[in-house]
């Protein structure tokens, strides 16, 4: 063979590999999700958009480069550890987690899959991360709030009714996050001249009973921490708020177009807009034990004026002008 023919040959086996890879598909990746909610509940699906839509902003496309693996909530607790279960067992290559509620099945399962959370009250408390300036293990993600957040509620309460003198904290006590914030609301209590009582969040009726005989004494609010429980009983609290004539401040705008009458906290969709950029960093090789857990920096006011009527209450213009939606 000629020397010129022997190098011609061998650069076109050369490029042959590079020409066969630009015609190769983009890689899919595939990221799981666990949703402790129902599959149709809006607030869930809601959540799904925002971290599409953030998903589709760094370039990850469903259907191109990135598969979606979904597991809901359907059957309480031993839904979510048997969808924790499922979505470990399909090694995706990230999982993203709504709330302590998913994440405690999944860090019991697996210490090796990148996890990425959302809406965490507690991450160090619950043992999710070592810190939160560098997590140290395979999960990263979005506080729900700061817990000094929760003496807001009762400024804002105030605010709202400057007669009210005694407030009920409705919690879950089964939550640090829960004994927190009402730690929180403490610390400002003397100082605006509330007294408080804790009401732990259980079943539907002790609610009622505690509500309706905490009402009978006047100058009463009412304000409603986080927690799952809080959200699976929303409505029911903000009827009895409204029967019992308790101005009420909530820690999620959900409630309040539940019909509550004003939220204040972090919007949780961004969380999981924020939460689409941590799954591209990680999808693009940073390990989540180096990436920062990050606070809320966009909060929201929602004033319910239809509520704000039936319980017979002049919103201040100042606080409305605030507002970031007011509902009529």
């Amino acid at each position: 063979m000629r020397r010129r023919e022997f190098i011609t040959l061998l650069g076109g086996a050369a490029a042959l590999p590079v020409a066969a890879r630009a015609q190769q598909p983009e890689r899919v990746r595939r990221i799981g999700v666990l949703m402790p909610t129902a599959a149709e509940d809006r607030d869930g699906q809601d959540r799904i958009s925002a971290l599409l839509q953030g998903l589709q902003q760094w370039g990850w496309t469903v259907g191109r480069n990135v598969r979606m693996e979904y597991r809901w909530d359907t059957g309480g607790a031993d839904a979510i550890r048997k969808g924790a279960a499922e979505l470990v067992g399909l090694a995706p290559d990230i999982i993203v987690a709504n709330g302590s509620v998913a994440m405690g099945p999944l860090m019991q399962l697996t210490r090796t899959v990148p996890i990425v959370f959302a809406t965490v009250a507690d991450p160090v408390g619950q043992g999710y991360v070592n810190n939160l300036s560098r997590p140290g293990r395979n999960a990263t993600g979005f506080v729900l709030y700061e817990f000094g957040l929760a003496g807001k509620w009762l400024e804002l309460l105030k605010e709202m009714a400057p007669q009210t003198t005694r407030v009920a904290i409705l919690r879950d006590a089964s939550l640090s996050a829960g004994v927190a914030q009402f730690a929180a609301i403490q610390s400002v209590a003397p100082s605006l001249g509330v007294e408080l009582t804790a009401i732990n969040i259980h079943e539907t009726d002790e609610i009622e009973r505690a509500l309706m005989q905490f009402a009978r004494a006047p100058n009463s609010g009412l304000i409603v921490t986080g927690g799952s429980q809080a959200v699976a009983h929303r409505e029911v609290i903000a009827a009895l708020a409204t029967r019992y004539k308790l101005p009420a401040v909530y820690f999620r705008r959900l409630m309040v177009e539940s019909g509550g009458l004003v939220s204040y906290g972090p919007d949780l969709l961004d969380h999981y807009r924020l939460a689409a950029g941590y799954v591209d960093r990680i999808l693009k090789g940073e390990k989540p034990a180096d990436l920062p857990v990050q606070a809320p920096t966009k909060y929201e006011l929602v004033i319910n004026m239809k509520t704000a009527k039936t319980l017979g209450l002049k919103i201040p213009p100042i606080l409305l002008a605030r507002a970031d939606e007011v509902i009529e």
